[in-house]
């Protein structure tokens, strides 16, 4: 297996590599953080999953916002349902941003066309903690490897209470918060049960380059 890199960023947050990964019949996208294997273009089902099992439980999802960019699937996802009149996309590299709007990613600029689209370049957790109460239907995030594998150890309030609190009053009546995790975390569903009303764990298998994991959703509702 080859791989070639792409483009290569670096900021106070550490190394951001996209690199291409070329096999026998077909070429992989891959993006790294730090060294860690962070998603590619190939095994796309989870963070799609993040979108659609969250859309399917909202009655009216108008706005929603995604935390994490990544390579675009979420928020792809997001905008396949013509329920969503509005898509906040927060991301904290401008690295990323830049690759994706440039078409260094090819199909970036494809997917960031969509006029409903408002790339947000920030933390995410400055941007809840900011919003109005009742400004989104949906909270999806998608911002590191989940509290057990932090690519990034700045991300681990993330998975407690007292932001989850932040992403709850962020929520309007009836919304939801959909959370991504490379592995099942009790912990992080714990924390979830103390903000929110309901809390559904959902494991996803996926398959990594021929080997078969599991990921995991905790999607978390508001009354």
């Amino acid at each position: 297996m080859d791989f070639v890199e792409i483009a290569r960023a670096e900021s106070e947050r550490g190394e951001l590599v996209l690199r291409e990964r070329r096999e026998a019949e077909s070429s992989v996208l891959e993006l790294r953080a730090n060294g860690i294997f962070v998603m590619d273009t190939q095994e796309t089902s989870s963070e799609r999953a993040l979108a659609t099992v969250a859309l399917s439980t909202v009655a009216s999802p108008e706005r929603v916002l995604v935390g994490g960019l990544g390579l675009g699937f979420t928020m792809n996802e997001v905008l396949a349902d013509d329920r969503v009149r509005d898509c906040t996309v927060v991301e904290i590299d401008p690295a990323l941003v830049g690759w994706m709007s440039e078409g260094v990613v090819p199909h970036g600029p494809d997917m960031l066309a969509d006029s409903r689209i408002d790339v947000e370049i920030a933390d995410v957790a400055d941007v809840l903690e900011q919003a109005s109460e009742s400004s989104y239907d949906l909270v999806l995030l998608d911002v590191d490897n989940g509290p057990g594998y932090l690519v990034h150890e700045s991300n681990g309030p993330l998975y407690r209470p007292r932001f989850l609190s932040e992403a709850r009053a962020a929520l309007r009546p009836g919304g939801a918060l959909a959370v991504w995790s490379a592995a099942e975390e009790p912990e992080l569903e714990s924390s979830l049960a103390e903000v929110f009303d309901d809390v559904v764990p959902h494991p996803l298998e996926v398959n990594l380059q021929g080997h078969r994991e599991s990921y995991w959703l905790y999607e978390a509702r508001c009354a």
